[in-house]
């Protein structure tokens, strides 16, 4: 069977492999499509945590059943699945409190082990959810979308709540769009005024605004002459990361979902004046997955539009080059195996 492997930064390979053999409590998969998002990218240049070289990329994953045992959720061959990628060791006390999107010991397909872009793979039956009723295309988003969803739930978000989502890439858009969809006020911050673009005429987010030095007062007429209740970063940028907080009100909450290599500071005083509730968000649970496959079932996300490349797999050695480069306007490509 075919896979493709990231040997290092700047260097992906197609190869040849032998197919795996499934073990008891696994399932054997097809991989039907492939998304590819920041951490892909990230990889390919060299400057994503928590990476080792070589690596067989892809954890955004719709498959096809091809093998299964007998088991309690009643998957069976032929069947279309979801696949969670983060694979918990389920006894550490993150994982016993339901927590398994942090586990001590987390290895997440395509990062910590070798993920999806292989033509078969093997993958324990637990992590796989039924997913019959939707396109390979919508399958392949649960994962960006649950990222922005369990990042949603972790801030409390509510219908009231003014949000401020600053970056507008995949994981931004998805928090934009499902916040709106919930009720709240929400307003785009990004340095991209193509993205900014996009958040509005695609996805309909009204409030759009370039970073400048009148972004802060741009933000108070959305809110009533106030900020945000809920700040979320989903840019991963060093300096936005640094500063989203100032779009906080006091009492608010600053949510960082974006990930930076290196270190990060913050003014403390800042922080402390408004009492800051500061948060991480990381990953998603299985929760987060049937939510946004409710929401995909819906029809309220606009998938198509959100879906703005589809490649073969024998194109992808090509498209990274052209992916990484900001005049592509990439926001989420799909790669058909």
């Amino acid at each position: 069977m075919k896979f493709i492997v990231c040997e290092k930064p700047g260097v992906l390979e197609l190869k040849d492999k032998a197919a795996p053999l499934k073990s008891d409590g696994e399932a054997l998969l097809r991989i039907e499509r492939v998304g590819i998002c920041g951490t892909d990218l990230h990889a390919y240049q060299g400057n994503q945590a928590f990476f080792t070289y070589p690596r067989i990329l892809g954890h955004e994953l719709a498959g096809t059943v091809l093998e299964i045992e007998e088991n309690d959720q009643g998957l069976k061959v032929g069947d279309q699945v979801a696949i969670l990628p983060y694979l918990a060791c389920n006894q550490c006390p993150s994982c016993v409190e339901g927590k398994t999107n942090c586990c001590e010991h987390l290895q997440v397909l395509g990062v910590h082990v070798d993920g999806g872009m292989q033509q078969l793979i093997n993958i324990p039956i637990p992590y796989l959810i039924s997913a019959n009723k939707l396109s390979l295309e919508e399958i392949a988003l649960i994962e960006p979308l649950s990222i922005g969803r369990h990042a949603l739930v972790r801030a409390g978000v509510e219908e009231s709540a003014c949000v401020v989502v600053i970056g507008c890439g995949p994981i931004g858009l998805g928090i934009l769009k499902q916040a709106q969809l919930m009720g709240a006020n929400v307003v785009a911050l990004d340095v991209n005024e193509a993205r900014l673009a996009f958040a509005g005429e695609q996805f309909g987010i009204e409030n759009t605004f370039l970073v400048d030095n009148k972004t802060l007062e741009r933000c108070r007429t959305c809110f009533n002459g106030s900020l945000a209740t809920v700040v979320f970063d989903a840019s991963g940028n060093k300096s936005a990361m640094e500063t989203g907080h100032h779009y906080m009100r006091h009492g608010g909450t600053y949510v960082l979902v974006g990930l930076y290599k290196h270190g990060l500071n913050f003014m403390h005083p800042e922080l402390h004046a408004k009492e800051t509730t500061l948060l991480c968000s990381r990953n998603a649970i299985r929760e987060d997955f049937i939510a946004v496959m409710e929401l995909l079932s819906s029809g309220l996300f606009p998938v198509s539009k959100y879906i703005t490349h589809q490649i073969e797999m024998k194109e992808i050695m090509t498209s990274f080059d052209l992916w990484i480069k900001p005049k592509t306007h990439l926001i989420k490509a799909l790669v058909k195996f």
